[in-house]
């Protein structure tokens, strides 16, 4: 850090890192055992209000680190959904003229209708709030994942194994996800980045192959998402 900056200059860049570093999202998610299979199911529509205003209809959004903001592919079989889950959910940039929710509701329009009110609350969870965002733009923060493994885990196969006959939905499945996730920004002109480590287990439920079709074909939705860091193992 330059000596020469003064107190301000210096606060604000320890913000920036802090703010790259720890997120200043909201870390509060419903803690999963086998994450509420065995609740009755939630209703009402998978559409998230917006947090603040969204200028996604005026602006043309810059490209995120992980692509343009589009819809998360719905085939190619389990772990590929749960891979492109887990990229929607870490891929963000507060530079691209979309807001939290625009992100977030990407994932919600591939929620499963059973679960969709209790996702939503898991996504937002995941993402920084209205209030975080605007701090981010200040730094054109960005964020992505990098996935190193795609998992059942055990303790998903021995749920499924001791569960009653109607307990847990047909086609549902868990895939733990490890890997990294990445944010940078820029402070004044100095670019800042920083990582780390990151653990979730994405719960998921996809139907039958497509006759005549791969054995991939099938339609995936997502049902819930295990706490940051306390994935199933």
């Amino acid at each position: 850090m330059d000596p020469a900056a003064s107190p301000d200059d210096r606060r604000r860049r320890r913000l920036l890192i802090a703010a790259v570093a720890g997120g200043l999202a909201v870390l509060i998610l419903v803690g999963v055992g086998v994450y509420g299979l065995l609740r009755g199911p939630a209703t009402s529509s998978a559409h998230l209000p917006s947090a603040e205003p969204s200028s996604a209809s005026t602006a043309t959004p810059e490209p995120t680190p992980g692509g343009e903001l589009g819809p998360v592919p719905r085939t190619g079989g389990p772990e590929a959904f749960a891979r492109a889950v887990a990229e929607a959910l870490f891929t963000w940039d507060t530079a691209s003229g979309y807001a939290p929710s625009d992100f977030a509701q990407v994932l919600a329009d591939v929620a499963h209708e059973s679960e969709a009110d209790a996702f939503v609350g898991d996504v937002r969870a995941y993402l920084p709030t209205s209030e975080a965002w605007a701090q981010l733009r200040q730094y054109a923060t960005r964020q992505w994942l990098t996935i190193d493994t795609a998992v059942i885990p055990e303790a998903w196969e021995t749920a499924v194994a001791q569960a009653a006959t109607g307990q847990i939905p047909d086609g549902a499945t868990a895939y733990t996800i490890t890997g990294t996730r990445h944010r940078d920004g820029t402070w004044g002109t100095t670019p800042v980045k920083a990582s780390r480590p990151v653990a979730f287990t994405v719960f998921l439920v996809c139907t039958p192959p497509i006759p005549g079709r791969s054995a991939s074909s099938g339609l995936c939705e997502v049902l819930r998402l295990s706490e940051l860091d306390n994935p199933l193992r």
